[in-house]
C-alpha cells in the first residue's frame, strides 16, 4: 500500500500534527504541504489535514479534499475552539462531507494557537461593535489563551495514536 500525508498549515499547528502522524506511517510513506502535494490517485491511504476556517477546512485543504475520489482517508484538523465543542464537531462533519465517495476511517482534531492577525481583527471588531458574535469577551480570551498552548506534545501523541489505530484497522 502507498500512504500519503497532506496538510495545510498557516501557523505551524497542523504541520506539527501532520509530522507526528507521518512518523507512525509505514516506511516509504510520503508527506507534503498541500501546495506541493501530488495528485491523490496513486495512493491507497491518505491522511489529509488542515485548520478550521469559518467552520470548514481551510480553502487549500477543502480544494484538495474534493480532488480525492474512491480512497481510504483519515482526517486531522486544528482549531482555536475546544476540540469537544459543537463547533469542532460541525467542522469535522463538513470536512467529511467534502470527502463523499471515499471511505473516511477516522478523524482527529485538536486545539491550536490562533493566528495573531485574527486575534487582532477580533479585538478591533470588539471596539467597533461590542455586540458582534465574534467580539472578544472573557470566555473567548480564556479559550484563546488555552489554544495558544496547543498543539503540544500530548496532542501530537494523541494524533499518532489515533492514526496508528486507523492504519492497524486497514
Amino acid at each position: 500500500m502507498k500512504y500519503l500525508t497532506v496538510y495545510s498549515s498557516k501557523t505551524g499547528n497542523t504541520q506539527m500534527i501532520a509530522e507526528a502522524i507521518h512518523q507512525i506511517m509505514p516506511d516509504g510513506s510520503e508527506i507534503y504541504p498541500v501546495q506541493q502535494a501530488p495528485a491523490p490517485d496513486g495512493y491507497d491511504f491518505i491522511a489529509v489535514g488542515g485548520w478550521v476556517d469559518k467552520g470548514m477546512p481551510d480553502k487549500l485543504t477543502a480544494d484538495y479534499m474534493q480532488r480525492i475520489q474512491g480512497k481510504t482517508v483519515g482526517i486531522f484538523m486544528t482549531l482555536g475552539a475546544y476540540p469537544d465543542s459543537d463547533h469542532a464537531r460541525d467542522s469535522m462533519q463538513k470536512a467529511e462531507e467534502l470527502l463523499k465517495g471515499n471511505t473516511v476511517c477516522g478523524t482527529f482534531i485538536c486545539q491550536g494557537k490562533v493566528d495573531p492577525k485574527l486575534i487582532e481583527m477580533m479585538q478591533k471588531m470588539t471596539q467597533d461593535n461590542p455586540d458582534h458574535p465574534h467580539a472578544m469577551d472573557e470566555e473567548r480570551k480564556g479559550r484563546l489563551a488555552e489554544a495558544a498552548k496547543h498543539p503540544n506534545e500530548q496532542d501530537c501523541q494523541n494524533a499518532a495514536q489515533k492514526f496508528t489505530e486507523i492504519i492497524a484497522a486497514l
